[in-house]
């Protein structure tokens, strides 16, 4: 599959919600696909949700595996139409993203998640993530809402300036 390019702030599609993604399985593996490809090209980069990349789908990749900060975490997740059941232990931390690629904020986030999605195979599935996997997922869920991660902090004084190469967290 072709990588992607990667829509950056102020594109409109960014402030979009997206509603729930029909379950057509080979509309979303080709998208789920592009959001693989697309990331994989992007060192540093944990997670991608489907509008980033122009797509209208109600799905995103994570995959914290690929960070230093990563801990206990699932791997790679392909999650369609996602719902947060439970978060609690909230903590302020970094975070970064590819549609801000000069930019990081210190944003406040639960530590510990649990949520239901259906997986690449239109199956139901509920998981629990905690650390830097339940910050990623919380990130890109906020993409599929049309939440901005500058959206979430407090003052101009949580943003900084990136000092190196863009990741998505």
């Amino acid at each position: 599959m072709p990588i992607k390019p990667v829509l950056t702030y102020p594109h409109p599609s960014l402030k979009q919600k997206i509603t729930d993604t029909a379950m057509d399985k080979d509309r979303l593996t080709l998208v789920l696909t592009d959001l693989i490809d697309t990331m994989n090209q992007h060192e540093g980069c944990v997670g991608l949700a489907a509008p980033q990349i122009g797509h209208a789908q109600r799905c995103f990749i994570v995959d914290v595996s690929r960070s230093t900060r990563a801990g206990e975490n699932q791997g790679l997740l392909k999650l369609i139409n996602p719902i947060i059941l439970e978060a609690s232990q909230w903590k302020i931390s970094r975070e970064g993203c590819l549609s801000f690629p000069t930019l990081l904020a210190n944003v406040k986030r639960a530590q510990k998640i649990r949520f239901s999605a259906f997986n690449e195979k239109l199956e139901a599935i509920e998981l629990v993530s905690a650390g830097f996997e339940a910050v990623a997922i919380q990130h890109e869920l906020d993409h599929l809402d049309g939440i901005l991660f500058l959206d979430r902090i407090r003052s101009s004084k949580d943003l900084f300036e990136r000092r190196n190469s863009p990741s998505s967290l």
